[in-house]
C-alpha cells in the first residue's frame, strides 16, 4: 500500500492529539438521507485517505452505527498510528423490540436510510458512556479510538457536564483516549464546556459559516483563550453554501428566500475571482485561530477528491474583503 503525505495538522488543545485541516465526516456514508453502497462508502474512505486526510469523524447516531462498521472496515489495513478516530457518546443503540425506557427516541431512523432495527436512547451517565465506548469500538474493530465527544447533549446539558464530563476525563487519565471534547448544532452550551470544563476540542456544526457566524460571539474567542480547539462541521449548512439554487436546503429545511438571495450573492462574488462558492465556504472557519479543522462529509471518492482539491485554489484578499461586503461581519474571520 502506497504512502500517502498527509494535509497540515494541528493540535487538538494541549492533548497529543493532531487534526489534518481536512476531516472526513463519516455521517454521509452512514446513508445520511440517501443509500451508499459498501463500495462507494469505502472508495469515499480511500480517496480522503489519498488525498492526505487523516482525521475520520463518526457516531453511534449515523446509521444507528453503520457510519462506524463502515468507517472501521475502510482503516483497517491502515497504519494505526497513521490517522485519528473521532467517535461520540450519549446515544446507546438498542434493539427496536427494547422500546419503553426513558429517552427512547423510538424507531425514527432520523434521515439516516437504514432498516429501524435499533432505537436510539439517550445516556449521559458516566456508565453510558462506558457502554457507548465499548459498542463503538465493537463497531469499529477497535482496541482504541483517539477523541471522544459528547454528542448532541442540548436538552441534558447538566446531566453531560456533571457525568458524562468527568467520565471522559477520567478515560482521558487513564489515557484511553487522547482528547476529549463535545459536538453540537448550536454555541450557546459548548460555550459551557469550553468555560466550566478541562475539554481539548468542540466541534460546532453549522455555526461559524459564511452565512452564520453565532459562534464567533462567544464560543470562539473563549475556545481561543481556554486553549480549546474548535473543529468546524456543517460548513455549507446542509447544502445552500455548496450549490445555491431555488430548493437548496439551509439545516436540513427548506432556505428562506433571504438566506437564498445572501448566498447567490456569495456565488457571484466568488466567480468574479474565479473561485467556487463551495472553496470559499470550506476554507472560512480556518482564518480564525481557534479552529484546527473543518470536517467535509462525502458519500462518493469524487465528492472528497474535489474538496481536498479546492482546498489547494488561491483565495486573494480582494475575494474575502467581497466575501465580506455580502454581509460576513466577523472581520476577524477574514483576516
Amino acid at each position: 500500500m502506497t504512502a500517502t503525505a498527509s494535509l497540515p495538522t494541528q493540535p487538538l488543545g494541549r492533548s497529543p492529539v493532531r487534526v489534518t485541516e481536512l476531516s472526513f465526516g463519516g455521517a454521509t456514508i452512514g446513508n445520511l438521507f440517501t443509500a451508499v453502497t459498501e463500495e462507494a462508502a469505502r472508495a469515499a474512505v480511500d480517496a480522503a485517505w489519498d488525498g492526505g486526510i487523516r482525521t475520520f469523524d463518526t457516531a453511534p447516531h449515523y446509521g444507528l452505527g453503520l457510519s462506524e462498521r463502515r468507517l472501521g472496515e475502510a482503516l483497517r489495513a491502515r497504519p494505526r498510528d497513521e490517522y485519528v478516530i473521532c467517535t461520540k457518546v450519549g446515544r446507546l443503540l438498542e434493539p427496536a423490540g427494547a422500546a419503553g425506557a426513558a429517552g427512547d427516541q423510538g424507531s425514527d431512523t432520523e434521515g439516516f436510510a437504514v432498516p429501524a432495527s435499533l432505537v436510539r436512547r439517550f445516556d449521559f451517565s458516566a456508565d453510558g458512556v462506558r457502554r457507548s465506548l465499548e459498542a463503538s469500538l465493537a463497531r469499529l474493530g477497535l482496541d482504541r479510538v483517539d477523541i471522544v465527544l459528547i454528542h448532541d447533549p442540548d436538552d441534558h446539558g447538566d446531566q453531560a457536564i456533571g457525568e458524562a464530563y468527568p467520565a471522559l476525563e477520567k478515560l482521558r487519565a487513564d489515557g484511553v483516549v487522547g482528547a476529549i471534547g463535545a459536538g453540537m448544532n448550536q454555541a450557546a452550551m459548548l460555550t459551557r464546556f469550553v468555560t466550566e470544563t478541562d475539554i481539548d476540542v468542540v466541534l460546532v456544526a453549522g455555526r461559524y459559516t459564511l452565512l452564520d457566524q453565532s459562534a464567533a460571539d462567544a464560543l470562539l474567542p473563549a475556545a481561543e483563550a481556554r486553549g480549546v480547539s474548535v473543529i468546524a462541521g456543517g460548513v455549507f449548512n446542509s447544502g445552500l453554501l455548496a450549490a445555491p439554487a431555488p430548493g437548496a436546503t439551509y439545516d436540513y429545511q427548506a432556505a428562506s428566500g433571504e438566506l437564498l438571495d445572501r448566498a447567490l450573492r456569495l456565488e457571484q462574488a466568488c466567480a468574479r475571482f474565479g473561485v467556487p462558492l463551495r472553496a470559499v465556504a470550506a476554507r472560512f472557519p480556518l482564518n480564525h485561530p481557534a479552529v484546527a479543522s473543518v470536517l467535509i462529509g462525502a458519500r462518493s471518492a469524487a465528492e472528497i477528491s474535489e474538496a481536498v482539491r479546492l482546498r489547494d485554489l488561491d483565495i486573494p484578499r480582494a475575494l474575502w474583503d467581497a466575501v465580506a461586503a455580502v454581509g460576513v461581519t466577523t472581520a476577524k474571520g477574514l483576516a
